[in-house]
């Protein structure tokens, strides 16, 4: 059995905390191949995943709030938002299915986010994410600008402890 419990949330999330992407993976599935991709994924609110899509049509992602608070946008081809939900516990919002081929982004808006996240596998590197080309890549100065604009855009705020 695998547990999903505080203690590895809290480890998860202090992990983020101490990356240098600010956001940790913990995975679920043994290995790259497996069709079925399970995994924590914990996010502060200074990570920044680029807008992307998962061009395959057997390729959907799904993410399932269990901590904290985030936002996943979606974008039409132009990278204009087309669709967003906030998850939030407290709001009564605790997921999103992202449908293959639809650019999205998930940001976090408080520490200590953590998503359960579901892909279907396998996962290969190079040719998993189709990255849009009208964001910023990760790990450019344009990223947190990009980010705030967005949340602008969504009159969103994040709140950072």
């Amino acid at each position: 059995m695998i547990k999903i419990n505080k203690e590895l949330l809290d480890k998860t999330s202090a992990n983020a905390r101490g990356s240098l992407r600010k956001r940790m993976n913990h995975n679920f599935h043994s290995e790259l191949m497996d069709r079925l991709q399970r995994l924590l994924n914990a996010m502060e609110p200074d990570t920044y995943v680029q807008p992307h899509k998962h061009q395959e049509s057997d390729k959907r992602e799904v993410f399932i709030l269990l901590t904290g608070k985030a936002v996943v946008v979606e974008f039409d081809n132009q990278g204009t938002i087309s669709d967003h939900i906030i998850l939030d516990v407290s709001s009564g919002n605790y997921g999103a299915e992202i449908s293959p081929g639809i650019y999205h982004t998930i940001i976090s808006l408080a520490s200590g986010t953590v998503v359960y996240e579901v892909k279907d596998g396998p996962y290969t590197p190079l040719n998993d994410k189709n990255f849009a080309s009208w964001s910023p890549e990760e790990g450019s100065p344009e990223c947190k600008a990009y980010n705030s604009e967005l949340l602008s855009r969504l009159k969103l705020f994040r709140v950072v402890k």
